[in-house]
């Protein structure tokens, strides 16, 4: 009995060695300021349970949501390069205080779809704007990767359907504080209204804005239509990028194996909030039409009027933010080479 009691425990043993030597030296705190509704949390989850099995327990991945950490994007990022916060989510408004020509994800019309999206953002263009940022925080804050928070960005209103730039005249449409959305919106005719997220909905209700600029899931988790909101537009005038920040310092502390494990980590994350918005907004846009809302897609001639309207925006993007020229000539340059690469693709597909 002693002497099998011992095999077993010498067994037990040599079983567990590995696993001791991967234990837990990592922890990476991460935080989302929205909700577990949200497609960043979607992806937080998925780069949590990757990261921790492909480093085999070594890193540990916390994940905070809403307000825990901090409460906008320049305390979040702050935070990333003080190194209270390890990884933060944010969108290009939320970033813009810092990096301006994160801005250039909001530029309209420049991406046609879902597929050239995401063929540009999983390329060398991440890799110029994460050049860009390093340079910008002082090798402090890295752009890990850039993933999606709730599809296309659409024109919505609460007085009329808005089937070309001049049905725009007058309204007054929500923005976020950053200068590029509200030169859209003053290009195609209509007033911007910087208004904070939290006070969107009594500000339709109470006619203080007439519409936004919103993704389809934002709109019904908000309840947005029960505050007014009954036209939208699908003109997708801009992808809605999700801009994911990490803690330079804490990632290159890692040795080679667990970057790896990271950096593969946010490609899982990518995927998974590339992939969200498209099914959640299928039942999104069932009940905006069940509920009564007119949902207006327009003609290839009204969306390129709407193209030719907002034309100007890009010159001024490019005279008047900081590193502009730089990051629209990256994203151009990305858009006409993934277009060609998926339409020559398509092509042979077809055949």
């Amino acid at each position: 009995m002693l002497k099998t009691l011992t095999k077993s425990l010498l067994v037990a043993g040599l079983l567990a060695a590995p696993f001791a030597a991967h234990a837990q030296e990592y922890t990476l705190r991460a935080t989302a300021n929205s909700n577990e509704n949200d497609e960043d949390y979607d992806g937080l989850v998925v780069f949590k349970n990757y990261v921790e099995s492909a480093s085999n327990g070594a890193i540990e991945v916390e994940i905070f949501m809403g307000t825990q950490l901090c409460a906008n994007g320049t305390e979040c990022l702050q935070g990333v390069a003080d190194g209270s916060i390890d990884i933060y989510v944010s969108t290009s408004g939320g970033a813009a205080g810092i990096f301006p020509y994160v801005q250039v994800l909001d530029l309209p019309y420049l991406m046609a779809d879902d597929r050239i999206a995401e063929h540009v953002l999983s390329g060398d263009f991440v890799r110029t704007m994460r050049e860009m940022a390093m340079a910008d925080s002082g090798d402090a804050i890295r752009l890990m990767t850039i993933g999606n928070t709730g599809g296309w960005r659409n024109f919505a209103n609460t007085e009329r359907r808005i089937a070309q730039p001049s049905d725009m005249e007058g309204l007054k449409i929500r923005t976020v504080v950053a200068d590029l959305p509200q030169e859209l919106v003053r290009a195609l005719g209509a007033s911007p209204t910087p208004i904070p997220w939290p006070e969107l909905f009594t500000s339709l209700q109470t006619g203080v804005v007439e519409g936004s600029k919103n993704g389809i899931t934002d709109i019904m988790g908000m309840k947005f239509p029960d505050a007014g909101l009954q036209y939208i537009t699908l003109d997708g005038h801009a992808y809605m990028g999700a801009l994911w920040w990490m803690s330079n310092e804490k990632f290159t502390d890692m040795p080679e194996d667990m970057r790896r494990v990271v950096v593969d980590g946010f490609y899982a994350l990518q995927q998974a909030t590339f992939a969200s918005p498209k099914r959640k907004s299928i039942q999104a846009y069932e009940d905006f039409v069940a509920g009564g809302g007119d949902l207006y897609v327009p003609t290839p001639e009204e969306k390129a009027a709407f193209r030719e309207a907002a034309a100007p925006v890009f010159d001024w993007f490019k005279a008047n933010v900081d590193g502009g020229e730089r990051i629209f000539e990256a994203m151009t340059t990305a858009v006409a080479e993934a277009e060609a690469e998926i339409n020559d693709a398509r092509m042979k597909d077809l055949q």
